[in-house]
């Protein structure tokens, strides 16, 4: 798997273009961020084809780059876990009304629960879901590569926010516990902001564990 990463926007929000390889066109965007600007210009500049668009939750600064891409590249498919696709056209629940900028777009295009997988440009990626930084948070693991895409479930040396609305610590550290811990130690972790680590790195240092 090739894995591209761009920060995006003022929440420095991680979005990931993966791909089969170097040289295959079409890719699965992972959260295109608050404002996907440069995510287009870095598609279009090399000639990429974004088929899929993976959202690890639903909040503002995650979802609101897929205007944007669903009006340069229209084929595209989203794809959004069943408890946080509401978000996407519910100011309140994406947060963005608490910042006077009220954003919504058009529905999902997958509905996505836990243990579904996602198999889109050659990538092939196990839905976890993970709740407690929003109800319907995902974590995206692709066994083969050793890699998982975390979101704003778990970061380096921390854990995501769980005081918005649908946020719940218990079930936070019981997801990352139960559902990422288990993995291999040697896991790469990409979460939705900050520096990438490893699960065994976080289960032995994370203070939150």
């Amino acid at each position: 798997m090739k894995i591209e990463h761009l920060t995006l926007g003022a929440y420095e929000t991680n979005c990931y273009v993966l791909r089969d390889g170097e040289t295959a066109r079409d890719c699965l965007v992972i959260d295109p961020g608050l404002d996907a600007g440069r995510l287009i210009d870095f598609l279009e500049e090399r000639d990429l084809n974004p088929v899929a668009v993976a959202l690890t939750h639903g909040h503002i600064d995650h979802i609101a780059g897929v205007a944007a891409v669903r009006d340069t590249f229209p084929d595209v498919k989203v794809y959004i876990h069943e408890l946080d696709a509401g978000m996407l056209s519910e100011p309140h629940k994406n947060l963005s009304a608490m910042s006077g900028m009220a954003f919504s777009t058009a529905p999902q295009d997958v509905s996505l629960q836990d243990r579904d997988v996602i198999e889109q440009a050659g990538v092939k990626l196990l839905v976890l879901h993970t709740p407690g930084h929003t109800p319907g948070g995902i974590c995206l693991y692709s066994q083969a590569d050793g890699v998982a895409f975390v979101g704003d479930t778990l970061f380096a040396g921390s854990v995501g926010r769980t005081d918005f609305p649908g946020g719940s610590m218990y079930q936070l550290i019981n997801g990352v516990k139960d559902r990422l811990f288990t993995l291999p130690g040697e896991t790469k972790v990409y979460p939705g902001h900050g520096p990438p680590t490893t699960i065994a790195h976080e289960k032995n240092h994370n203070p939150f564990f």
